[in-house]
């Protein structure tokens, strides 16, 4: 009997590192599923975010992001262009490479992944090979969530993320699209970050989660962006440097804190009916700081209690 069973272990691990090598690393992860299975553990979730340049997912996921990490599962932030016009003193090559330290050194903070695409700033097309682009990274990070801007947007690199990505929700799974890459057998869950703009319909969340015990990590986190978070970015002046923030690291870490802290209890208030929904009516009135989240209806339509379990936040 004994003799029975190690040969079939032994033909079991032949066959997984056959599947291995032809599939690549999706069936490496498919094997340590099974394997947690075996021992009662389930495969921590996969979520990959994709804003248009390098900041856009840290400001609008930070704090799920870190939730996420801490709970053990794995994220991946990814910025579609490589933020080169995106300040208003420095550009080319020299800015792409600070912004990519910049998300990099977020990401550190995070625990976090990150990429960052080698497009123009303000070029953002959405073209076939840019669609494949965007498919290969979700079928390569193996993912149970997508998120990305809505295709409804001031900025056209932040809409043309949102068609990008709308436009992978069902060809993750098309086996004969970008065949290179092994195709996801269930297709994620797909969510809009938030924005104000209300044509042709505005934002409406499908969740909202309270990120109070996070908050401040997250503005440690975002602390790294300094091109954007501290200079201005692209509309950017000295005067926004030298005036609105100073050189005291303490003293504009403060500043970026009283900010953020406005910026996310205005989306708490906005979205306070959703919070009650999730966390009840007591400990829902009493979120501060929050993030919001819109399903898109082109990928899986999780119900509530699977969402529960993407979004594995609330009691």
């Amino acid at each position: 009997m004994k003799s029975r069973t190690s040969t079939r272990r032994f033909l079991e691990t032949t066959l997984l590192a056959l599947v291995v090598a032809a599939l690549g690393i999706p069936a490496l992860r498919a094997q340590e599923e099974k394997k947690g299975d075996g021992e009662g553990a389930e495969r921590p979730l996969r979520i990959i975010a994709f804003g248009a340049h390098p900041d856009d997912p840290e400001f609008q996921i930070g704090g799920c992001a870190l939730k996420w990490t801490k709970l053990g599962h794995k994220v991946k932030l990814v910025a579609c262009t490589n933020g080169d016009i995106g300040h208003w003193e420095m550009s080319g090559g020299e800015l792409a490479k600070r912004r990519t330290a910049e998300v990099q050194e977020a990401a550190r903070r995070m625990g976090t992944e990150v990429e960052v695409l080698d497009i123009h700033d303000g070029e953002l097309m959405p073209t076939l090979e840019n669609r494949k682009k965007i498919v290969r990274l979700i079928r390569e990070w193996d993912a149970d969530l997508v998120f990305s801007h809505r295709p409804y947007d001031y900025h056209p690199d932040h809409r043309n993320v949102g068609l990008l990505v709308q436009d992978a929700a069902f060809m993750v799974m098309v086996p004969n699209f970008c065949p290179d890459t092994p195709r996801l057998t269930k297709n994620p869950a797909f969510f809009f970050f938030p924005d104000n703009f209300t044509k042709p319909y505005p934002f409406t969340p499908t969740l909202a989660v309270s990120i109070d015990d996070v908050f401040d990590e997250k503005v440690k986190a975002i602390d790294a962006l300094e091109s954007q978070v501290y200079e201005g970015g692209a509309l950017g002046s000295p005067e926004t440097r030298a005036k609105r923030f100073g050189d005291d690291p303490e003293r504009r870490l403060h500043a970026l804190s009283r900010s953020w802290s406005n910026r996310h209890s205005r989306i708490a208030d906005k979205h306070r009916d959703s919070l009650i929904e999730w966390y009840g009516e007591e400990k829902g009135n009493a979120v501060k700081h929050a993030e919001a989240f819109e399903l898109c209806e082109y990928g899986s339509k999780p119900s509530k209690e699977q969402l529960k379990r993407l979004f594995p936040f609330f009691d």
